[in-house]
């Protein structure tokens, strides 16, 4: 030891300041040879919880074993707090003296007997069973160094419940005595008759009620109010973690959610307890004369702290609470309150949030949404392949036959059954030519007598060549059977979509995420509504609505309409517009447009978070790495399904084709994706500008060969039986599948589950977005002409420095044209700046008293 002490020793030098430092003779450093005294405090630390555990474990056994032997072990006790067991050490001892040994029926023994007692019986009764808990609690944090609960909150929680829980069985044995008198203990026993000779026994009733209601309200802030409208008391909601106890919803909704509002409009909306009277006198423009006056109603809503006692603001997030100081009178009186996050600057500082609070959860908002169940579905057929060998055989001897009857020999033939199609895999002998089966499809068909059979010419990966021959007796494929499945169940993808079953009767489901877009094609009748039907219902059974929106083309007015009923919950639509689910040429043209800037303002928030796509921003903000003062917020995916393309590009032509062109081109990494649907795919329709952009395509039976090669770039399309028979194209894959069927009462169904669930309060509203020929330009304004509400919107965005058409819609109850010829005269008097897309008009005006001189002014020129 000396040596290796010296040679230690050699390695340590002195710094100039006289402190001894290491020598670095590499970069390795230099290796100790004692141990050090944090890791000798660990293993005690460990050591010390294994106990506690163990200790647990023999006190539970104990406990319970004394519910079933007490009055044993109690001859026992007796005998040994009696003094027996001191004078008699062995049963020849008992029996001179004519004394019956105690018997021990404990599990545990003599000392689980003792322990038993002490705890249960003079002690606390079946409370006692708490301290199991608390040595539980302790020993598993400092053996594991995992924290269930806090060892504070648990002592003190701990102690409360124990004595209020025996105090409360001594109290009831006083009414009913036909139980065993431990479940209270000596403890609970006694302090009931002390309390009782005292305060008499109404009143140890009432004073335990009474410190149970002190304790709620302490910790748990009960507030003894029930909500008419959910029918819930307001304990039943979760307990927030920001200031004043805000809900978690109102916490999300102040900071994180892309449905931004003030803290006091969102109270006063969610809470839903004004009168008719009142409602609108809060909804009005406060001036300067009565802003001071509601500012005590306002602290009052928010029941925020005083600055005085931040203390107060446990396991949450750190705020700062501002208030407003006292101005002249001719200055702009902003509002009484202004609550703000701490900005999130360095990873370390988000790593300490996500500790504290948590990582970030979009799906608060809703969090007592419920996905649909599969009883909503129905079960169509029996789900199983009926093999009938008699067709399999003569429809392999009429393929024989026929390719014989042309010299072509087979080596080796093989089927597939699939729910409607099977393939007939065939192995031809060396020399013949594929071409020349291929030729001979006609002559095949003629043969079977089939509807339509495919051939694939050679199989990709396989060396044979396949004959798909139609079944004279298909089964359906029930949506229900394919959702069912453990594959869509457990599966991973971002947006997965049951199409249905394959030819070898396997559940096909993609990623529409990857694909990225999709083009559905179809002559009428052929399946094409159902296909679409069942990409929105797979999604809808696999998303949350915060995680996805739809936006929902439809041109028909009719196949789309069953969906209106989710509208707060998964749908997106243009501010002011009354129906979610577009129908106008023109309200298409707009939400294309709206969508290509929210496509814009998407890449900016990934160019500022440093991000490649949806899938890395997402997790960064849900990890709180992003600020949301900074205008991040959680993206969900948009689903654009148009339907009836054609009918758009007749009607609009390049006004729909550019941004579908665009989003098609740019959307996919931020997360935005498209299905288009049309019964013509006409090379006018489907341009090359589209097709290209379209990688995923989806073939129902079309009438033509043209039409299958615009499609699909190859035939095939039109030699399908029909009644959801198509083909999936990705890439150079040709999948055949049957899709799965989910009829118009299901959708229903499962709409009015989702609608009959608490939503947000409206759409997910998109971008603003006003055409070139916009109504209410700014070259036709006249001021003389202004609106009756143009000063309320000029002080409202100068309150508010945002200048919007939903602020001054959501805020004076107006409707979106009216709103949006306002904000149009407020940008021709110079009171915000233009239209710069997704974001806010500038505000031109810092304060209201500028806003006043300026107002009067007008009014002096006109």
């Amino acid at each position: 030891m000396s040596g290796k002490g010296n040679s230690f020793r050699k390695n340590i030098q002195h710094d100039t300041e006289g402190r001894p430092s290491l020598r670095k003779k590499s970069e390795r450093k230099p290796r100790s040879y004692a141990p050090s005294g944090s890791a000798l405090g660990s293993k005690l630390v460990k050591i010390i919880g294994l106990f506690l555990l163990i200790l647990s474990v023999y006190f539970l056994i104990a406990f319970i074993s004394y519910l079933f032997t007490w009055k044993e072990d109690q001859s026992y006790v007796s005998a040994a707090n009696g003094g027996w067991h001191t004078l008699f050490k062995t049963r020849e001892e008992f029996a001179l003296a004519g004394i019956e040994p105690p018997v021990i029926q404990n599990w545990m023994g003599k000392v689980g007997a003792l322990l038993a007692h002490q705890f249960i019986y003079k002690w606390f009764g079946i409370a006692s069973f708490i301290f199991v808990g608390i040595l539980f609690v302790i020993g598993y944090r400092l053996l594991f160094k995992v924290k269930i609960l806090s060892i504070w909150k648990t002592l003190g929680y701990s102690a409360f419940t124990i004595i209020f829980l025996s105090l409360t069985l001594g109290f009831i044995h006083g009414f009913i005595s036909n139980y065993p008198h431990f479940l209270e203990g000596e403890f609970g026993f006694w302090s009931n008759r002390l309390l009782a000779a005292q305060i008499g026994v109404p009143g140890v009733g009432g004073l335990l009620i009474f410190t149970l209601l002190t304790v709620l309200i302490v910790f748990f802030n009960f507030d003894f109010k029930f909500s008419s409208r959910s029918g819930q008391s307001a304990t039943s909601q979760p307990l927030g973690k920001g200031p004043a106890n805000l809900s978690r919803d109102e916490e999300r909704y102040l900071h994180e959610s892309e449905y931004r509002v003030d803290p006091v409009e969102f109270r006063l909306n969610k809470n839903k307890e004004l009168s008719e009277e009142e409602a609108p006198a809060i909804n009005q423009l406060k001036t300067p004369a009565n802003l001071n006056n509601d500012a005590e109603k306002l602290r009052q809503n928010l029941t925020i702290p005083p600055k005085s006692k931040p203390e107060e603001v446990k396991d949450g997030l750190d705020f700062s609470i501002e208030r407003s100081e006292e101005k002249p009178k001719n200055e702009l009186i902003t509002p009484p309150l202004t609550v703000s996050p701490i900005k999130e600057e360095k990873p370390s500082t988000a790593d300490e949030l996500v500790e504290k609070v948590g990582q970030y959860d979009p799906k608060l908002d809703l969090s007592s949404y419920q996905y649909p169940t599969l009883d909503l579905l129905r079960d169509y057929g029996s789900g199983k392949i009926t093999v009938n060998n008699h067709e399999l055989e003569a429809n392999k001897d009429k393929i024989v036959d026929t390719l014989g009857n042309y010299n072509i020999e087979i080596a080796k033939i093989k089927a597939t059954i699939g729910p409607t199609v099977t393939l007939y895999e065939i192995i031809p002998k060396p020399g013949v030519r594929i071409s020349k089966i291929k030729n001979l499809e006609d002559d095949i068909a003629l043969s079977l007598a089939a509807l339509g059979i495919r051939i694939i010419a050679p199989m990709p990966g396989k060396g044979t060549i396949g004959i798909e021959v139609p079944n004279s007796h298909p089964e359906m494929v029930s949506m229900r059977s394919v959702l069912a499945t453990e594959k869509f169940q457990h599966t991973d993808m971002d947006l997965p979509i049951a199409l249905g079953r394959t030819i070898s009767n396997e559940v096909y489901i993609a990623d529409l995420a990857k694909m990225p877009h999709l083009l559905v094609a179809g002559a009428t009748g052929q399946g094409k509504s159902v296909g679409i039907n069942a990409i929105l219902t797979s999604l809808l059974y696999k998303k949350h609505p915060a995680e996805l929106k739809f936006v929902l083309v439809d041109p028909k007015k009719v196949e789309l309409s069953l969906f209106k009923k989710i509208e707060r919950h998964f749908l997106a639509k243009l501010p002011g517009e009354e129906d979610a689910i577009i129908t106008d040429t023109k309200k298409v043209i707009n939400t294309l447009n709206s969508l290509c800037i929210e496509m814009d303002a998407r890449y900016d928030l990934l160019k500022n978070a440093q991000v490649r796509n949806l899938k890395e921003y997402n997790a960064k903000f849900i990890n709180r790495r992003l600020n949301p003062e900074e205008g991040h917020r959680y993206l969900p995916f948009i689903v654009l399904i148009v339907d009836e393309f054609a009918d758009l590009m007749m009607t609009a032509g390049k006004e729909v084709e550019t941004p579908i062109a665009r989003l098609a081109q740019l959307a996919r990494a931020v997360g935005i994706h498209l299905v288009i649907a049309t019964q013509r795919p006409s090379v006018n329709i489907i341009t090359g500008t589209i097709k290209a952009n379209f990688p995923a395509r989806l073939a129902f039976r079309v009438l033509s060969k043209v039409d299958s090669r615009t499609i699909l770039d190859s035939g095939g399309a039109d030699q399908l039986i029909g009644r959801g028979d198509m083909l999936l194209a990705t890439g150079s894959d040709l999948i055949r599948i049957q899709c799965a069927f989910v009829d118009t009462p299901e959708v229903e169904e499962i709409s009015d589950f989702i609608g009959g669930q608490r939503g947000y309060p409206s759409a997910l509203l998109l971008p603003e977005y006003v055409g070139e020929d916009g109504e209410g330009g700014i070259e036709d304004f006249d001021m003389r002409d202004r609106d009756p509400m143009f000063e309320d919107a000029a002080r409202l965005v100068v309150l508010h420095q945002q200048g919007s058409t939903s602020l001054i819609q959501r805020k004076l109850k107006l409707g979106y044209n009216r709103a949006g010829r306002i904000i149009d005269q407020l940008e021709a008097a110079g009171i915000v700046g233009p239209f710069e897309g997704s974001k806010a008009r500038e505000v031109l005006f810092p304060d209201e008293y500028s806003l006043e001189q300026f107002l009067d002014g007008l009014k002096k020129d006109a």
